[in-house]
């Protein structure tokens, strides 16, 4: 090996060295990290993502998302900010994008010249670019940092797990179906093998409700709760279905704030409570940050 090339690797390993320990710094000042899972696809995860950060942004926390999906980030037009640009300080420091109820978020979409724009990297630049965007944004004092994933058990889901000192916990998302069942259950074993305390599962698409109050179970009935009793983790609620969901994540429109007295945005303000007591110890109230002011 020559030595101009031991030179170059050497200088690499320092920078990610000092990107680590900029990252750990940074962690020091959130007090909450949970990252959001899902065995497979299509189960509204981001959804769900963006939802309970403002529900917790709504119970007085303050909340960040990091939008670790670099295929297919969704995180900004779920919270209706894609299309706005994060900003560098001269001394380097990303700002994140303020989105509703002053909800930080940050995602690669932010750097992307065009939806249209494919992102086709391996592991490796994956790595670097969520070790990058953690290290250089400035996310400042925050109660939660909720990192929303890409489906599985890869290169991401490691990278967030071995980046971000001290985790607080993981959620996972999953639908009222059979089918989810053996890869929601990866996803548990994933967690439990990285000793990453489960916060718990929840259900979304778990019915239809008619105006007349009855509810139909159209993917099937209790399947997220059937498999949190079976691994042994906490059960933290259902997300009902409502047509206005879908019209709203395509517009861009943030449904928990267009929508605040929907049967689904109710069902994510007690699901927030939940983990607020799952996660702080204590129920609705102040947080420790806000006691002091």
């Amino acid at each position: 090996m020559s030595d101009a090339l031991v030179k170059q690797r050497a200088e690499i390993m320092k920078k990610v060295i000092e990107q680590q320990r900029m990252i750990a710094e940074k962690m020091k000042k959130v007090r909450y990290k949970l990252v959001i899972l899902s065995g497979k696809g299509g189960v509204g995860k981001s959804f769900v993502t963006a939802s309970l950060a403002m529900a917790l942004a709504m119970k007085g926390r303050r909340v960040a998302v990091f939008d670790a999906d670099v295929h297919g980030p969704s995180i900004p037009k779920m919270l209706g900010v894609h299309g706005k640009r994060m900003y560098a300080l001269p001394d380097g420091r990303l700002l994140p994008v303020e989105g509703p109820l002053g909800v930080k978020v940050v995602s690669i979409d932010f750097l992307l010249e065009s939806e249209e724009q494919a992102v086709i990297w391996r592991g490796p630049l994956k790595t670097a670019a969520i070790r990058e965007l953690l290290a250089y944004t400035d996310w400042g004092e925050l109660d939660y940092l909720l990192v929303d994933l890409p489906p599985g058990t890869g290169d991401e889901q490691l990278t967030i797990a071995q980046l971000i000192p001290g985790l607080s916990g993981t959620i996972i998302v999953t639908i009222p179906s059979d089918v989810a069942r053996i890869v929601v259950k990866k996803a548990i074993t994933f967690a439990k093998r990285l000793n990453i305390p489960i916060v718990g599962v929840i259900e979304n698409m778990s019915y239809f409700e008619c105006p007349d109050g009855s509810r139909h179970y159209i993917f099937g009935k209790g399947a997220g709760r059937r498999i949190a009793e079976e691994m042994g983790v906490p059960f933290l609620g259902e997300i009902p279905i409502d047509p206005r969901i879908s019209k709203a994540n395509d517009e861009g429109k943030p449904f928990f704030v267009e929508y605040p007295d929907s049967s689904a945005a109710k069902a994510f303000l007690e699901i927030a409570e939940r983990v607020i007591e799952r996660v702080e110890g204590k129920g609705e109230g102040r947080s420790e940050s806000q006691a002091k002011e």
